[in-house]
């Protein structure tokens, strides 16, 4: 019942009084790989879905330099079809914008995460099997999201906070995000904080462009992320841009959870991208991650892929 009640609000999105706004867009992307995976010694030939989304956007000129807009936006399984049981599971907000800043209200990912881990992954944007395994996120206080991102501070630096109420759920309380980015040409910086219950993170970002190469990291220092403790993550990623090609290499490390005995984890990808257009690509890569005794992310795991990733 709720997927035909959500399905019916995509519909009634494209009808003439949604075309009536001053801006609507149906967007998305479809990103799939054949991949021969090793388990923790365990080999599976799989074909992978690297997070497939569709979306709606939308603004409306309410004049004196406000706007009002929307983003509606559900992930799905390419390589099945299926839907999660949330129909609008990556994004469902409305928002009003203007010279006061911007106000966000529904169901979004974390501003740090975008600040941070998924500005520096430019080989899949943080997708599939060379997904960021060690960054720790808490995605699951996604929903119920107030938000606020102040005007410009300067040009190109912005701030954003939001808060995840508990609706007086039992044992949820509210959890915390708080981003800030700042462009300053060839080099972007980057930084956030979340907080849920005894779950919290720091992260710093920066990338720097030099021509045809790309290099960037992140510093993460979490408490009660994937284990009991404190513990410190890096990753390092580069690129290097020769026309339709792209190769990348990225190396990532997780120290030990302070409580928890042999922690360490390490991860890395090779890979190569060629773009046919400015919407499609064709890639692979090798990625590992080595896990350690207390396989706090899931064992040893390493892939090879060939994917396809098409934007709409």
């Amino acid at each position: 019942m709720n997927k035909t009640l959500a399905i019916a609000a995509v519909a009634a999105l494209t009808t003439t009084g949604a075309l009536a706004q001053s801006s609507v867009t149906v967007y998305g992307r479809l990103n799939l790989t054949a991949e021969r995976q090793d388990i923790n010694g365990k080999k599976l030939s799989v074909l992978a879905n690297n997070a497939s989304r569709m979306g709606f956007k939308g603004t409306e000129d309410l004049g004196g330099g406000m706007k009002a807009g929307f983003n509606l936006e559900s992930g799905f399984s390419a390589d099945t079809g299926a839907v999660g049981s949330s129909f609008f599971n990556r994004q469902s907000e409305v928002n009003l914008q203007g010279g006061f800043g911007m106000l966000r209200l529904g169901n979004f990912i974390s501003e740090a995460y975008f600040a941070s881990a998924d500005y520096i992954s430019m080989h899949n944007h943080d997708t599939g099997s060379s997904s960021d395994a060690l960054y720790f996120a808490n995605w699951a206080r996604s929903t119920n999201k107030v938000a606020y991102r102040i005007p410009e501070l300067a040009k190109g630096m912005t701030l954003e906070a939001a808060i995840s109420l508990g609706e007086g759920v039992a044992g949820r309380k509210r959890a915390y995000d708080v981003a800030w980015n700042y462009s300053m040409g060839a080099l972007q910086l980057g930084a956030g904080y979340e907080k849920n219950d005894t779950n919290k993170q720091y992260v710093i970002r920066g990338l720097y462009e030099m021509g045809a190469v790309v290099l960037g990291a992140y510093l993460q220092r979490d408490t009660n992320g994937y284990a009991s403790g404190n513990r410190t993550t890096y990753r390092l990623s580069g690129a290097y841009n020769l026309g339709a090609s792209e190769f990348h290499l990225n190396f990532g490390g997780a120290g030990k959870y302070s409580n928890v005995p042999n922690s360490k984890a390490s991860q890395y990808t090779v890979g190569y991208n060629y773009n046919l257009s400015k919407r499609t690509k064709v890639y692979g890569y090798y990625t590992g991650i080595d896990d350690s005794a207390a396989k706090v992310y899931g064992g040893d795991f390493n892939s090879f892929a060939l994917g396809i990733r098409h934007n709409f």
